[in-house]
């Protein structure tokens, strides 16, 4: 099982949206399968048999719990830098994957293909669609399963199985706009991404507004969870960072998340040390 290990956990996070939902879900679904190994008749590959395990784990997990959100989804933007709301502390929120989290991927190629199908807008518009159509929409469009499979992982019919579908893709749809971030990362290439990564550092670190206003798209947002605020906008994202982020003083590191760039930013007050 073990060359599946990798497959399987980022199932578990496209369906949850939640790096600890999916770790406890792929924990349970690996111990089922063992439990059930005797029992695996060969009817389908293994592959197959241990997606079904883990689709129904993940399907099971959701029951009774409240959707995995991001910010704009709960709550209208805010205008006032100064309050922040409190915070929200049940598990609501969608959570980043590193990608330093996944394990080792049995094939390099893997790998490539799975950036675009983790990005973090995709995985919050999974999280609006009921748990079977999430399911049927990843396993049909993402992981290439035929129809037939599908109905056979979900232990449904071909017809519910392909009216499934066709409603999750419009709900995707909807909520996805533009080009893929894998795809804009390829078009700008490792040189200009390097070139990105060290203008945005340099300004944020040097708390220079009118560099990262050049480096921001008309619709950028700042948001911040579990507080429930989020800024819209060049105009309100710039006067939040203007009037609390950079009253800080920060670094920042350059990670890869959801397979995108991503930043780890580390701050402290003045006078307080490290």
């Amino acid at each position: 099982m073990a060359r599946h290990r990798r497959e399987l956990y980022v199932h578990c996070y496209r369906m949850l949206g939640s790096v600890q939902d999916a770790e406890d879900a792929l924990q349970d679904a690996l111990l089922a399968a063992w439990r059930g190994l005797a029992g695996f008749e060969g009817r389908s590959s293994l592959r197959a048999w241990l997606y079904r395990i883990c689709t129904n784990a993940c399907l099971r997990q959701r029951t009774g719990r409240p959707h995995r959100v991001l910010t704009p989804d709960r709550n209208p933007a805010r205008s006032d830098v100064q309050d922040l709301g409190q915070p929200v502390l049940e598990p609501i929120w969608i959570e980043p994957l590193l990608d330093e989290r996944l394990p080792p991927a049995a094939d390099p190629a893997l790998q490539y293909e799975e950036r675009e199908n983790v990005e973090l807008a995709f995985v919050a518009a999974l999280q609006h669609l009921p748990g079977t159509q999430r399911a049927v929409l990843i396993l049909r469009e993402v992981l290439q399963f035929s129809a037939v499979e599908v109905a056979t992982v979900l232990d449904t019919s071909l017809a519910s199985v392909n009216s499934a579908l066709q409603r999750a893709r419009k709900t995707v749809d909807e909520r996805l706009s533009g080009a893929a971030q894998a795809a804009e990362l390829d078009a700008l290439g490792e040189p200009g991404q390097r070139e990105l990564i060290d203008a945005f550092v340099a300004a944020w670190e040097r708390a220079d507004i009118a560099a990262l206003q050049e480096l921001l798209v008309a619709d950028a947002r700042f948001t911040m969870p579990p507080l429930p605020a989020w800024f819209d906008g060049i105009a309100d994202v710039s006067r939040f960072l203007a009037e609390r982020i950079f009253a800080l003083q920060w670094r920042l590191e350059p990670i890869r998340v959801n397979g995108q760039l991503g930043f780890v930013g580390y701050s402290r007050e003045p006078g307080t040390g490290p």
